[in-house]
C-alpha cells in the first residue's frame, strides 16, 4: 500500500526509521477488526477468534493441541515478565546476555517480580553454550546466591542477529544438561524466521524451548503477542498468572482477530520478509559507501557508525535512534524498517545519505 494512503493529507515532513511499531496495523487486520466489530463473543480469550487463531498458529508450528498451549497478552514486557515469573520460585534467577532486552529496556520489570538477572557476555548479540555454562557455574554458592533456573534469549537478538538451528540446539542441550529452562523472547521472531540467515522452522523453536512468544506488535498488529508453552508444568495454571498480572483481557478477541489474520495465511512471515528486504537496501548502500556496520544486517535493524555531522544532516529529515555516542566524532545509529516501510522511503534516506557526504 502506498505510504500516502497511510496518512490523512500530505505525507509527513519526516519519515521514521525509529522502530517497527510507529505505524498502526496492516490494512488486512484493520479490515477484519472492523468487519467483526459487532459480532458478539464470549470474553477472556475463550472466543471463537482466539480459538481459531490458536488453531492457525499450531498449524504453522506443526503442533497438535495437546503439545502446546497458547495465550494472548497485550505487550512484550507483559509477555516477558509473566512468562519468566511463572517459571520461577522466589529464590530462582534468570541468565541473560548483558545486551538482553530484559536487562536494560524494561524498567527492571523482571527484578520487580523478585528475580535476579545473571548477566553473561553477548557474542554477536547472542548467548553461547560456553558463556551460559560459565554464568551457571559462577552462581553455585548455595544457598547464598540466587539459584539459576531459566535462560532468556531473544530471536532476533537486540542487535538484529539471528540464531542458527545449530546454535539454538546447542543452547537447548546445555540447558537440559544443567537442569535449566529455556525461554525465547520473540518480539521480532517474524523477522528472524524470515531472515536470509535463518535455517530454522517453527517446529525447531518448539522442540528446543520450553516457552517462547510470537510478537505481533512489531510485525503488523495494532498490539498483541502470543505466548506458546510446550512445558506442561509451566502451562498448568498459567492463566492465573495472566489474570494476576492484569494481562488477561476481557476483550481478548481484539488480539485473537489480529493473530487469525497474521496466521490464517502466510502474512506474518511475508511482512517479516518485506521489512528485512528494506533494511538490507539501507545496509547495502552504507557498506558500499565504506561505513562500518556494528552488526551484520540479518533482520530489519541496521546498526552503523556514522560521523556526527552526517547524523545531524539526516536528523533534519528522518527519525532514528542514536544507539551509542562513541566519543570520536561519530555515533552508532540504528535504522529500523517495518512491514509498512516503502522502497520510496528507503530511497529517500539513501539519497539523503549521499547528499550529506557531498556537503560534509
Amino acid at each position: 500500500m502506498p505510504v500516502s494512503e497511510f496518512y490523512a493529507g500530505e505525507p509527513p515532513l519526516k519519515y521514521s526509521f525509529m522502530d517497527d511499531y510507529s505505524e498502526g496495523a496492516h490494512p488486512q487486520i484493520l479490515d477484519s477488526l472492523l468487519r467483526n466489530n459487532r459480532t458478539q463473543q464470549t470474553s477472556y480469550g475463550k472466543d471463537d477468534f482466539c480459538e481459531q487463531a490458536r488453531k492457525s498458529i499450531r498449524q504453522h508450528l506443526g503442533c497438535s493441541e495437546s503439545e502446546v498451549s497458547i495465550h494472548f497478552v497485550p505487550s512484550g514486557t507483559s509477555a516477558n515478565l509473566i512468562s519468566i515469573s511463572s517459571c520461577l520460585r522466589p529464590f530462582e534467577a534468570v541468565i541473560a546476555v548483558d545486551s538482553g532486552h530484559i536487562v536494560s529496556k524494561e524498567a527492571g520489570a523482571i527484578e520487580a517480580t523478585g528475580h535476579k538477572i545473571i548477566q553473561v557476555p553477548a557474542v554477536n548479540g547472542k548467548m553461547t553454550p560456553e558463556t551460559l555454562e560459565k554464568g551457571f557455574r559462577q552462581n553455585q554458592f548455595a544457598p547464598h546466591m540466587a539459584k539459576p533456573r531459566l535462560v532468556y534469549i531473544s530471536n532476533a537478538s537486540e542487535i538484529g542477529t539471528v540464531y542458527t538451528k545449530s546454535e539454538l540446539c546447542q543452547i537447548s542441550e546445555t540447558c537440559r544438561k544443567l537442569g535449566l529452562l529455556l525461554f525465547m523472547d520473540g518480539a521480532r521472531i517474524g523477522a528472524a524466521l524470515s531472515s536470509h540467515k535463518n535455517d530454522m522452522a517453527w517446529r525447531d523453536i518448539v522442540d528446543f524451548t520450553d516457552i517462547f512468544w510470537i510478537g505481533g506488535t512489531k510485525l503488523g498488529a495494532l498490539l498483541g503477542e502470543a505466548i506458546v508453552i510446550k512445558n506442561t508444568q509451566i502451562a498448568q495454571d498459567f492463566i492465573y498468572h495472566l489474570k494476576q498480572h492484569g494481562a488477561l483481557l476481557a476483550k481478548g478477541r481484539v488480539i485473537g482477530i489480529q493473530f487469525l489474520e497474521l496466521f490464517g495465511s502466510n502474512l506474518f512471515l511475508e511482512l517479516g520478509s518485506h521489512a528485512n528486504a528494506m533494511a538490507l537496501r539501507i545496509s547495502t548502500l552504507l557498506t558500499e559507501l565504506g561505513f562500518m556496520l556494528s552488526a551484520e544486517t540479518e533482520t530489519n535493524q541496521v546498526f552503523v557508525k556514522l560521523p556526527l555531522a552526517l547524523v545531524d544532516h539526516l536528523q533534519s529529515r528522518f527519525h532514528f535512534y542514536i544507539w551509542e555516542e562513541t566519543g570520536d566524532g561519530h555515533a552508532v545509529v540504528r535504522f529500523v524498517t517495518s512491514w509498512a516501510t516503502e522502497a520510496m522511503q528507503v530511497d529517500k534516506l539513501n539519497a539523503y545519505i549521499k547528499q550529506g557526504l557531498v556537503l560534509m
